[in-house]
């Protein structure tokens, strides 16, 4: 599902967002190895670790804490990089949906 560009944040376009993000890291083997190690995780207990509720915040944290990789996801999905940093928001609990 694309994401629109300037759409309104909700959880559950928060949630997407991550989603994309995670398909996004997970088609590039340098990036995906990269963000198991930094997160940790090993490739077996990914699927364990997205039912935590943390999980797709932290998503976002590792592409927010990329500005490389944050521009990617954003051209290659059409859409504001700020609109990631929103969704990391609404996940993390550090706003309330707009």
């Amino acid at each position: 599902m694309p994401i629109a560009r300037r759409a309104q944040m909700t959880r559950e376009l928060a949630e997407t967002v991550a989603i994309q993000e995670l398909s996004f890291i997970a088609q590039e083997p340098e990036q995906l190895g990269r963000f198991l190690a930094l997160s940790g995780l090993g490739p077996d207990s990914i699927r364990e670790a997205a039912r935590e509720p943390n999980f797709l915040a932290g998503v976002l944290d590792h592409l927010a804490g990329d500005e490389k990789l944050l521009l990617a996801f954003a051209e290659q999905n059409e859409v504001d990089p700020e609109l990631v940093l929103r969704a990391r928001d609404i996940l993390a609990g550090a706003a309330s949906p707009q």
